[in-house]
């Protein structure tokens, strides 16, 4: 009952976290699979589907109190993550394979959650998508009208809006998987800390700055390459959407170098941190490490190719 009560405690608390706290508080929603990760992990599969379905029934109560309906959503997304996150622990994969089961799990949850709600409104998922990057841009166009700027600026904001919204529409799947991955590797790294504090077996995934890219997807990137040079705009589309994921893959191939590196010359942690905020923020820096990922597996920086090949 202790175990049930600080899952659904912490989910909530994660959960409408999005609504109370701006800017940052959907960044907190994110970590909403780790308390069903958790406590899945530490009570097993049979007591992990009592507390999914104990929190998804609380948290039904409390959207339908606040009107915030959408939590509802978030939480049967997230939970069924954080389940199936623990079930991939307990069959042992690569570091890899589960960001990679992780990711198609949740893009296969949100796909049928969004198919349902298009169904209710009587539209398509990406017509769902499509009416709800509208509603944000008409938003933004009425806050600048109440701030009083005149109609030619007005004017001008609106169409670079546009603008905005058509080229998130047609980067929207890359965007979707990338963020997805993204959140599946955040609840992954934290995981480690939550296991070691609670005493969890937290899966062998060897040293995280020996992780590479597989070597096959490089022949991905070339063909998507060259479909960029097609006149045919579906393949461009899908060509533009895989170049975006493949080149994300890489930066972490590259990261996984610097990591290298960093913990091979003993590097302060202070210095560190200065590394990663300009990473964060001067895009070069992040276009240099996503191209030391790509080149590693012929120049093999950190010289474990050779190595493995000698064992």
């Amino acid at each position: 009952m202790t175990d049930l009560l600080g899952c659904v405690l912490v989910s909530l608390l994660l959960l409408m976290a999005s609504v109370w706290i701006p800017f940052i508080g959907p960044f907190f929603s994110l970590l909403t699979p780790l308390p069903f990760l958790y406590y899945t992990s530490k009570l097993g599969p049979y007591e992990g589907v009592k507390i999914v379905g104990m929190t998804l029934l609380l948290v039904g109560i409390l959207s339908y109190v606040t009107g915030t309906f959408q939590l509802v959503f978030f939480c049967l997304e997230f939970s069924l993550l954080g389940f199936f996150i623990s079930e991939i622990y307990r069959r042992g994969f690569t570091f890899g394979f589960t960001i990679l089961w992780g990711t198609g799990a949740m893009l296969a949850i949100g796909a049928v959650l969004l198919l349902l709600i298009g169904l209710s409104k009587n539209m398509g998922p990406m017509e769902l998508i499509h009416h709800h990057l509208q509603e944000n841009l008409r938003a933004t166009i009425r806050v600048y009208e109440d701030t009083g700027l005149d109609q030619e600026k007005i004017t001008q904001v609106e169409e670079w809006a546009k603008a905005v919204m058509e080229t998130i529409m047609r980067i929207y799947p890359a965007l979707l998987i990338i963020g997805t991955g993204f959140m599946v590797w955040a609840n992954v790294v934290i995981s480690r800390f939550l296991f070691k504090i609670g005493n969890l077996k937290y899966p062998d995934f060897g040293p995280m700055d020996r992780w590479q890219a597989p070597d096959q997807i490089v022949w991905v990137l070339i063909a998507a390459g060259f479909a960029l040079f097609l006149s045919i705009s579906g393949v461009k589309w899908l060509a533009i959407n895989t170049l975006l994921v493949l080149v994300v893959i890489y930066f972490f191939h590259g990261l996984s170098i610097l990591l290298f590196f960093l913990n091979k010359y003993h590097i302060a942690l202070w210095i560190r941190i200065g590394i990663y905020v300009l990473i964060v923020f001067q895009w070069v820096f992040m276009v240099i490490i996503a191209l030391a990922g790509l080149f590693d597996q012929w120049i093999d920086f950190r010289k474990i190719h050779k190595k493995s090949v000698s064992e």
